[in-house]
């Protein structure tokens, strides 16, 4: 893959999962050779289970040591230091971390006990582990959630946390945006594996996870971010050290015109299997996912299971090929969100109690297509 792809992945089997999006990316394509060190960064801000929306759920990067480990890269460290005020030992043992490094013999370096060293990240002088310019490549494994005082963390963010804790401190009296942008300049991720199963979208620290039962693979952090952003519903103009790092050269916010391909986890006779979504060959046709956001945007999308929500694009697109998409003007609420409230129109079971509502779940995007086609005619009768 290269830096304006980004490969996305739904399925409740993490690992199995993990190892099917790093195949289809081709991780190890991208490793120079086998003696590279390639350190792998998780998220474990604190003694926070991945459950509660606030860690990189073991799973995962149980899912990535495998690969690595079955294509011959052995080389490997784990590396991180969780938030000030908790212990980063006392997060890898309550989040299973340590059961991993014993299993798979990783070595573990905690950058709360590695000494920093002064920086030029692109004009502004920061104070970085000095260990971390061993990696030959990094690995970066964020989650996806909300944050009190950013909106967002993700693949940029998550990097804080090779920083030693005075340094930590200081990004918060510096306001946080200018020198996360910075940082963007003074760490290479080389590879970003985004853990968007469960994450708190209010919270860092987790509490409130919402199940989305998704990964993402990218290249380019900040073309991460960015859709992220457009997960959680924000511009990118509202999270400073993104728009920041992207002016800085880190890496681009253009997702519009970035290849957007989807993996949906499928199962027949008792094997699972990820089948391309139909948005993303949508995507392929139209040339670019400005034209997928076009159709969400006919959408009022909360909690949606991946297959309802990948019917429902195909299903929109018929209508703009038959010129009847822009003649519906009310949106179509789908998900679970919406499950026990009431509005005017809705697709699948959870919007029963809609004024105009289509069982099923899901129901397939010929029978969406069909209804949304009577509900334009109907009311323009």
């Amino acid at each position: 893959m290269d830096k304006k792809e980004l490969i996305v992945i739904h399925g409740k089997e993490y690992k199995k999962m993990t190892k099917e999006l790093l195949r289809l990316a081709d991780l190890a394509g991208q490793i120079p050779d086998r003696g590279t060190l390639v350190g792998i960064k998780p998220n474990l801000v604190g003694p926070v289970l991945a459950s509660e929306g606030g860690t990189t759920h073991p799973e995962v990067i149980e899912g990535l040591i495998e690969y690595l480990q079955e294509n011959e890269f052995y080389n490997l460290v784990l590396l991180e230091g969780s938030w000030v005020g908790d212990v980063t030992r006392t997060a890898v043992e309550y989040c299973g971390y340590d059961r991993i490094l014993e299993k798979y013999q990783i070595p573990f370096w905690d950058m709360q006990k590695e000494p920093g060293e002064e920086r030029d990240c692109a004009g502004m002088k920061l104070n970085i582990c000095r260990r971390t310019r061993e990696i030959g490549f990094l690995i970066n494994v964020p989650v996806l959630k909300g944050h009190c005082q950013t909106k967002i963390t993700c693949a940029l963010k998550n990097m804080k946390g090779l920083l030693p804790n005075s340094e930590k401190r200081r990004f918060h009296r510096l306001g946080l945006h200018q020198p996360i942008a910075h940082l963007s300049m003074g760490i290479c991720q080389d590879f970003v594996l985004v853990d968007s199963i469960c994450g708190d979208l209010t919270f860092e620290d987790g509490g409130n996870p919402v199940e989305q039962n998704r990964l993402m693979a990218a290249r380019d952090p900040v073309l991460a971010d960015a859709f992220g952003c457009f997960l959680l519903g924000l511009a990118v103009e509202e999270v400073p050290y993104l728009t920041g790092a992207a002016a800085l050269g880190a890496g681009s916010l253009d997702i519009r015109n970035a290849r957007i391909t989807s993996y949906l986890e499928k199962t027949e006779e008792g094997r699972t299997f990820y089948e391309e979504s139909e948005a993303s060959k949508i995507q392929r046709v139209q040339g670019g996912y400005g034209y997928v956001m076009k159709l969400a945007e006919k959408a009022e999308e909360v909690d949606s299971c991946s297959a309802c929500y990948g019917y429902l694009l195909p299903a929109l697109e018929m209508l703009e090929r038959d010129g009847l998409l822009d003649r519906l003007t009310e949106k179509v609420c789908i998900g679970q969100g919406h499950r026990g409230k009431k509005g005017e129109l809705g697709v699948g079971t959870c919007t029963r109690n809609f004024s105009h509502s289509l069982e099923g779940c899901p129901p397939t995007e010929n029978q969406m297509y069909e209804f949304l086609k009577a509900y334009i005619q109907k009311n323009e009768a």
